[in-house]
């Protein structure tokens, strides 16, 4: 397995119209996110604990919301609040 991220429930849901420039840049902080995680769990897949809460990013203005799922070697964004 090989980590990755997406977002979820679905990319329409998440994003909602939120501005391309903006979109860009949180699927830059995400792939960030990814190799980060990456080195922190070598073997996601062999993780036994109960994972890691909520976490809460400003990414160019706006707000990201996501949680790391290490079995799952995934990095979930599931809303993000574009900049005002």
């Amino acid at each position: 397995m090989s980590w990755s991220w997406e977002y979820l429930p679905s990319p329409e849901h998440v994003t909602g119209g939120a501005p391309a420039g903006f979109l860009a840049a949180v699927e830059t902080k995400a792939a960030e996110l990814v190799r980060a995680a990456e080195a922190l769990y070598l073997d996601g897949t062999a993780y036994e604990g109960s994972g890691e809460p909520m976490q809460y990013l400003d990414v160019a203005g706006g707000l990201v919301a996501y949680y790391v799922v290490p079995r799952l070697e995934l990095v979930v964004v599931c809303q993000v609040t574009p900049p005002a």
